[in-house]
């Protein structure tokens, strides 16, 4: 298994509860320590992000805000709140399932991920692996059958 396929199983997690089924893992060393899927519905908070969620677990796995020599997976490409935590955590290598064509701030819409304006720059790794978006368009297909 690798490491997208337990991104894309908090992803399912996400869609199960019928949030927008996106996942995210942080891995140190081959080693998960932190995970996290959409829960923004279920908590009415708008920072329940895979992204979010996951970074927290890891801090507090590791017991620290700075995630030097972590890798993070997220099956969609980050928003620019999810962004800047990544940035501000110091993740070193980002690998995204599929680009967000309306708030992607990993060069879809904006690039603060790779912005020298902001002194940030962080490995990123496009996969484009065709199971995150099927994930998205079974969700928003459903949603507008509803």
């Amino acid at each position: 298994m690798n490491y997208m396929d337990y991104a894309i199983e908090e992803a399912n997690k996400a869609l199960e509860k019928g949030e927008i089924p996106v996942g995210a893992i942080v891995v140190k060393a081959g080693i998960i320590i932190g995970k996290g899927y959409n829960e923004k519905e279920g908590k009415k908070d708008p920072t329940q992000h895979a992204e979010i969620i996951a970074i927290k677990e890891a801090c507090a796995n590791i017991g620290d805000w700075r995630l030097i020599g972590c890798e993070m997976y997220v099956t969609l490409e980050p928003c620019p709140m999810c962004t800047g935590a990544i940035l501000q955590s110091r993740i070193g290598k980002l690998y995204i399932g599929t680009f967000n064509k309306d708030t992607g701030a990993c060069g879809s819409v904006v690039n603060l991920i790779d912005n020298r304006n902001l002194n940030s720059f962080v490995n990123t790794i496009w996969t484009y692996d065709e199971r995150c978006s099927k994930l998205l368009q079974e969700f928003f297909k459903r949603q507008r059958q509803k």
